[in-house]
């Protein structure tokens, strides 16, 4: 629902661009399409989700969740699990369940350490308490991917579908053919009930385990998950070197890593383009070079009409905020917006402004809105 925002620091950023063009382009700031608004700094934050009135919690990697509103000081939540802190590991999305209003309800995803020098994200549920200092209740794992070494590729983007299902992000932790096999969670979209129990509509629900769980596999690393007004469920992955996605994601499909991808393997040896094998799901998008896509919303606000309907994604190496324009079931690369700093997530505000955290040690969160 819409808001009034607090008095927000009243410095406004505007920062180098380059629409529709490669990353490295610049252009001077008269270019940019919208105005950026400064609002506060954190501590390499990760993702955040706006409550109903108007006030976002935000996660930070190393293990902070906060409760920011615009003009005042972000405020430490308690309760938080611990959390695996390294590489690309640590505390990451946070989302309400669609019911929040009625059951205060927040899903979180961490990483968590395992037996040896192994590590897996999970995925957890509470209830935000504010009589007094914010704190999370009753904190229950609800979904534990497999433990393996190394700290790649958790992915573990987490959103609510149409039907009220709970998705998950799992990656294939650089471990390659995981990501074909129906009895690993690694490199697969995960479908659950929102209390993590199995919907037995799923595709591979009658095999049990961890295939019930599956809703689509060949996956890399899947950091951007969103729902189409249509209720489409839209994702984007990090290729290896080269051929980052966007995909449709459909009941049961295989999306063909590590047998397929428009990008190379790291050592340069290459790796059949996704047109040799039909048989796998192809990506409606794909970039050559990387742009580390990092998140995903699908715009459905009022204050940039013209933009209704099209997804916006950050992007790490690429330093941008990109818009690509979805049309049914089909996507074309639209706008890229060089940000200057890895761009680690966008969130839509109640209001109908975009909003990006920064990936870094004093990441600013910025708000984006139409110039006057």
């Amino acid at each position: 629902m819409p808001y009034r925002l607090a008095a927000a620091v009243p410095a406004l950023l505007l920062l180098a661009c380059s629409a529709s063009g490669p990353a490295d382009a610049r252009n001077d700031s008269a270019a940019l399409p919208f105005q950026v608004q400064e609002l506060a700094r954190f501590e390499e934050p990760w993702a955040m989700a706006f409550l109903p009135d108007g006030r976002a919690l935000i996660t930070e990697k190393k293990g902070r969740l906060l409760l920011w509103k615009a003009g005042a000081a972000a405020v430490p939540v308690a309760g938080v699990p611990k959390v695996d802190y390294g590489g690309q590991l640590g505390l990451g999305d946070i989302v309400l369940h669609p019911g929040f209003a009625r059951n205060r309800l927040v899903y979180l995803s961490w990483s968590e350490p395992g037996p040896g020098d192994t590590r897996g994200p999970v995925v957890g549920r509470a209830r935000l308490v504010e009589d007094g200092a914010p704190r999370l209740e009753g904190l229950q794992v609800i979904w534990r991917a497999e433990k393996v070494d190394g700290r790649f590729h958790h992915s573990h983007r987490i959103a609510f579908g149409p039907d009220g299902k709970l998705f998950i992000t799992s990656g294939e932790r650089m471990k390659f053919t995981p990501a074909q096999d129906l009895t690993s969670s690694l490199g697969k979209v995960i479908r659950l009930n929102d209390d993590g129990s199995v919907p037995n509509d799923n595709p591979f629900a009658s095999r049990g385990g961890v295939a019930g769980t599956i809703w689509s596999y060949g996956h890399r690393n899947l950091l951007g998950l969103a729902f189409d007004a249509q209720g489409r469920l839209w994702e984007n992955e990090m290729g290896p070197k080269g051929g980052d996605e966007v995909n449709l994601i459909q009941r049961g499909r295989n999306y063909g890593w590590p047998v397929v991808s428009n990008g190379d393997n790291y050592d340069g040896s290459p790796i059949p383009d996704h047109p040799t094998r039909p048989e796998f799901e192809a990506p409606k998008v794909w970039w050559n070079p990387s742009i580390s896509p990092s998140s995903m919303i699908v715009y459905s606000g009022r204050l940039f009409p013209q933009w209704r309907g099209s997804a916006f994604i950050g992007a790490l190496s690429g330093q941008a905020l990109i818009r690509v324009a979805l049309n049914g079931a089909e996507a074309r690369k639209a706008d890229q917006w060089d940000m200057g700093e890895r761009i680690r997530e966008v969130e839509q505000g109640p209001e109908g402004a975009i909003y990006l955290l920064q990936d870094k040690p004093g990441g600013r969160l910025l708000r984006l809105t139409p110039k006057r």
